[in-house]
């Protein structure tokens, strides 16, 4: 494993431990899953096997956030081997971040427990059918009530919607202030009037909408301050954004495993692919740039941790770059494989699936560009 020999012994068998548990535990159940829906004996086996323990620490009754580069090598490991398993775990944690790190003690007593061990479904929603990118533009509505707030309006593209148990929603508690008005809350799904069905996309894990008809969420259920939301969303994607890069690192390492191996196997006028330059150069190509990406990844991991301050730039880099990297590796192994790589079950139709909708959500590839440019000239 001479690509991760810049992380410690400790962090490698990790990653190793990490990918024969996705082998041999967790793909036979994603197989038996259904496409759309919430796997929950999925969800039970990455809390059985410790996966959802590293991602929610424990230090006696209190949980504890996670490492950026713990998390990026466990969605790596889980990526190159069972992409279901990878997402599952990386929506609970984007679900659960931010109750986490801004809930009341009794919001998080009650659910990161339930969270932790797989019992209980979390779900991240931010965006809305016509506010994607420029969240400063949100319409779903947060208006103050006796003891709390009520919320109307609609989200959309929501993984784990409409099954998640308990739902970050971010809602507009300040009319005009763009993104200085907005409000993060802990909503369950059994809330009176939050309703919601599937949207089926090209990627098969589960995503849809959900609608709140005046639903009522108590005080005690906001997540930080009032019009505070920004900072809540902004925390929890600088913390994933290059965890996304590293499961688009393990889908790229994934198609690259299979090109090489088809390459040195398949013949091909009298002599094997592996010995065509064409072939033996792109796939030269894609190594080095995923072990570009995967240092990448493992830097804006790194900066996180360490708390440098203003990190948004380089999670950004590492997305942008992983991502972008990813499509790339998967459409080269499938013209290396031809015509067979598209039939449906094939490891590469599916990876071609799986790896377009990275480049879109937690901030498309345009925003991250924007978001580096920002840092370049000082602005925001």
């Amino acid at each position: 494993m001479t690509e991760y020999s810049h992380l410690p012994e400790d962090r490698r068998v990790r990653l190793e431990r990490t990918e024969t548990v996705a082998v041999k535990e967790l793909a036979p159940l994603a197989a038996a899953g259904a496409p759309g829906v919430i796997n929950r004996p999925l969800l039970a086996a990455l809390a059985g096997h410790g996966l959802l323990g590293q991602v929610f620490r424990r230090d006696g009754e209190d949980f504890l956030p996670t490492s950026a580069i713990d998390l990026c090598l466990i969605r790596e490991g889980l990526a190159r081997h069972c992409t279901e398993a990878e997402t599952a775990l990386a929506v609970q944690g984007l679900g659960a971040y931010p109750i986490l790190r801004a809930g009341r003690p009794e919001v998080v007593r009650t659910w990161l427990p339930r969270i932790a061990a797989g019992e209980a479904a979390a779900a991240f929603a931010l965006t809305e059918p016509d506010a994607g990118s420029d969240v400063g533009s949100l319409a779903m509505r947060a208006e103050p009530d006796r003891g709390g707030f009520r919320l109307s309006g609609e989200k959309a593209f929501i993984s784990n919607a409409p099954d998640a148990d308990i739902y970050t929603v971010f809602a507009r508690t300040t009319p005009g202030a763009g993104s200085r008005g907005i409000t993060a809350f802990a909503v369950p799904r059994d809330s009176a009037g939050l309703s919601g069905e599937r949207i089926t996309l090209v990627s098969p894990h589960p995503i849809g909408r959900l609608r709140f008809d005046n639903v009522f969420v108590p005080g005690t259920h906001l997540l930080g301050e009032l019009d505070g939301g920004m900072r809540v969303a902004m925390r929890t994607l600088d913390l994933f954004r290059p965890s996304v890069g590293a499961f688009a690192v393990g889908m790229g390492q994934a198609a690259l495993d299979a090109a090489v191996a088809h390459a040195a196997a398949r013949p091909a006028f009298g002599r094997l692919l592996r010995d065509f330059q064409a072939v033996s150069h792109q796939l030269a190509e894609v190594a080095t740039r995923l072990h570009a990406a995967r240092l990448l990844v493992h830097d804006a991991a790194a900066a996180y941790d360490a708390g440098s301050g203003r990190t948004g730039h380089l999670s950004a880099m590492a997305k942008l770059f992983a991502t972008e990297t990813a499509q790339f590796a998967v459409d080269v192994a499938i013209q290396v494989h031809g015509a067979r790589a598209l039939e449906h079950g094939h490891l590469l139709e599916h990876l071609y699936r799986e790896v377009r909708a990275p480049r879109i959500y937690e901030g498309a590839t345009e925003i991250q560009r924007e978001i580096i440019a920002r840092h370049l000239f000082g602005t925001r």
